[in-house]
C-alpha cells in the first residue's frame, strides 16, 4: 500500500519538484485567504467585492489558457515556468507592499488579482504537463495523485498559517509570505537534473494549431462531458474561499482565525481525497467522474443549510474528499486518453473551463449573497452545479444521436491501446485511427465496438476509450511509448 501510494517519489527529480511546489503552494493558500480577507476589510464586508476579485483573478484563465497550452506544447516547459512563477511572485510582492504600508484600496486588490491571474493562466498548462516530464510515464496516475496531495497538504497548512499571520501582523504580511515562497519552486526548477527529464517533442510552429485543440475535443464526446463537469464544478462549486469568508464573517460573525481554521479543516478532506486518488493503478471511468460531481453539488448545497459554525466545519472535510476525488478523476481521465502531441492544448482547455468559469460564477454567487444572504452562494451554487451537469450530459448525448455515427468493428486493433498505460501505436498509422466520434475501448478484457448511435455515454463510451482521433501534423512524431502525461489538478 505504501509503495503504491508514494511510488513516484522514487524518482529524484519528482521529489525535488514536489518539495519546491509544496512550499510554494503553502504560500499560495496563504495569499488566497489573505486576499479575500483584505478585500472584505477594505470594502466594508461586501460580498460583491470578493466576487469581483475572484472573477478578475480567474478571468485571464478564460482568455489566455489556450495560448498557455500552445506555449507549453512549443517551448521548454522548465524555462517557461521560471518566467511565469517569477511574474506571480512580483505581483504578490506589489500587493503585499501596498497592504503593509496601508495604501491599498479595493481597486488595488482588483488590479493585482488580474495581474496575478495573467501569470497563472500562462503557468497552469506548462506546470501540469511538465510533471510527466519530471516523474516519467511509468508513474502516471500515482504522480497525478501525489501532485494533488502536495497541493492539498499545503491547503491544510496555508489557511491556518494565514489566520495566525493576519491576526498578529495583518493581511499584507501574509501576502508577502507568498511572494517569498515562490523562491522555493524557482530553486527546485533550477536544480532539476535535465538529463533525467522525459520531455515530449516540441510542437513545430504551424497555422491552425489552436484550432486543432478545439477540433480534437469536439471529436471526443467523452472529453466533452469531462470538460463540462469541470466547468460546472469550477464555476459554481469551487468558490470555497469566498463562501467560507462570507459564512464565517457575515453569517457566524467570527474573525480571521476562525476563517483560517475552516480552510485547514477542509484541507484535511482534500488531502485525504488526493491520497486515495494516488493509490489508483488505473485511470477512473467517466461514470465515476460524473457521479462524484453530483455528490459534490449536493454536499455544497447541504453545507449552506448548516445551523452553526461547528456543523459547517464538520461537513467541510467531506466536501474536501469528494471535490478532490472528482477533480483528480477528471484530470486522470483526460490525461490518460489524449494524444501526446495535443496534450498541452487539451489541458489548457481543461484549465480554461475549470478556472475560466470562475469569472462567471463568482460575481453571480456574490450577487446572490448580497440579495439573499451568505448562505445563498452555497445553496444556489450547489443546485446550479447539478443543473449544469445534467444539461451537459443530455446535450452531448443528443448531439451524438443527431450525428448518426455508425458502429464500426475496430478489429484486432482494439487491443493496441488501453488507458491504463498500454503501448501506443504510431500516430502516423492511419489504419489504427478511428473516424470522427469512433472510440473503441475495453471492458472485462473483451473488445468493444466503436460509438453507435444513442450509446450510453456514461457507460460504454465513458469507461476506457481506446483509439485516439488523428491530430493534424503529428504523423511522424514519436509518442514516448505511453498514452498519458501527469498533470496537477
Amino acid at each position: 500500500m505504501r509503495s503504491q501510494t508514494f511510488a513516484a517519489l522514487a524518482v529524484p527529480n519528482f521529489r525535488l519538484y514536489v518539495t519546491g511546489a509544496f512550499v510554494s503552494n503553502i504560500g499560495t493558500w496563504i495569499q488566497r485567504v489573505a486576499q479575500d480577507w483584505l478585500v472584505l476589510s477594505l470594502s466594508g464586508g461586501s460580498a460583491m467585492a470578493v466576487g469581483i476579485t475572484t472573477a478578475l483573478q480567474f478571468l485571464p484563465a478564460l482568455l489566455l489558457s489556450p495560448v498557455g497550452g500552445l506555449l507549453a506544447d512549443r517551448f521548454d516547459k522548465r524555462k517557461l515556468l521560471m518566467v511565469t512563477q517569477s511574474w506571480m511572485a512580483l505581483s504578490a510582492l506589489g500587493l503585499g507592499l501596498l497592504a503593509v504600508t496601508g495604501t491599498a484600496t479595493t481597486w488595488h486588490v482588483y488590479l493585482f488579482a488580474f495581474i496575478f491571474g495573467i501569470g497563472s493562466a500562462l503557468d497552469a498548462p506548462a506546470r501540469q504537463s511538465f510533471v510527466s516530464e519530471v516523474a516519467g510515464p511509468d508513474h502516471l496516475t500515482n504522480a497525478i495523485g501525489l501532485n494533488s496531495s502536495s497541493f492539498n497538504a499545503a491547503r491544510l497548512i496555508g489557511p491556518g498559517v494565514a489566520g495566525l499571520i493576519m491576526a498578529s501582523a495583518g493581511a499584507g504580511w501574509a501576502i508577502l509570505t507568498n511572494a517569498v515562497s515562490y523562491l522555493a519552486f524557482l530553486l527546485a526548477l533550477a536544480l532539476l537534473h535535465r538529463d533525467q527529464l522525459t520531455p515530449t517533442v516540441p510542437l513545430p510552429r504551424a497555422k491552425g494549431q489552436l484550432r486543432e485543440g478545439f477540433t480534437y475535443i469536439r471529436r471526443r464526446p467523452d472529453l466533452m462531458i469531462a470538460l463540462g463537469v469541470a466547468f460546472a464544478v469550477g464555476t459554481f462549486g469551487m468558490n470555497f474561499q469566498m463562501t467560507n469568508a462570507l459564512m464565517v464573517r457575515n453569517q457566524f460573525h467570527l474573525g480571521a482565525e476562525a476563517y483560517g481554521l475552516v480552510g485547514s479543516i477542509m484541507g484535511i478532506g482534500s488531502l485525504l481525497g488526493a491520497l486515495i486518488a494516488a493509490r489508483r493503478a488505473k485511470a477512473p471511468t467517466l461514470r465515476f467522474v460524473v457521479v462524484m460531481s453530483v455528490i459534490v453539488g449536493a454536499l455544497i448545497a447541504l453545507s449552506g443549510l448548516a445551523p452553526g459554525y461547528g456543523w459547517y466545519a464538520a461537513i467541510l472535510p467531506v466536501m474536501g474528499v469528494t471535490t478532490l476525488l472528482t477533480l483528480t478523476a477528471a484530470n486522470m481521465y483526460i490525461q490518460t486518453s489524449v494524444d501526446p502531441q495535443v496534450r498541452g492544448r487539451v489541458m489548457a482547455l481543461y484549465m480554461t473551463v475549470l478556472m475560466g468559469g470562475t469569472p462567471l460564477g463568482s460575481p453571480l454567487l456574490g450577487w446572490l449573497a448580497e440579495i439573499f444572504g451568505p448562505r445563498a452562494p452555497l445553496v444556489g451554487g450547489g443546485l446550479l452545479q447539478l443543473l449544469t451537469i445534467g444539461i451537459v450530459v443530455v446535450a452531448v448525448r443528443r448531439d451524438v444521436a443527431r450525428s448518426g455515427m455508425p458502429a464500426e468493428d475496430q478489429g484486432e486493433n482494439g487491443d493496441d491501446q488501453q488507458r491504463d498505460g498500454g503501448e501506443q501505436s504510431p500516430a502516423g498509422d492511419q489504419h489504427d485511427q478511428p473516424q470522427v466520434g469512433e472510440i473503441a475501448g475495453h471492458e472485462g478484457g473483451e473488445e468493444r465496438l466503436g460509438l453507435p448511435v444513442g450509446l450510453d455515454l456514461l457507460g460504454e463510451l465513458g469507461e476506457t476509450p481506446g483509439h485516439l482521433p488523428q491530430v493534424a501534423g503529428t504523423e511522424a512524431a514519436p509518442l514516448l511509448g505511453d498514452r498519458g502525461e501527469v498533470r496537477e489538478v
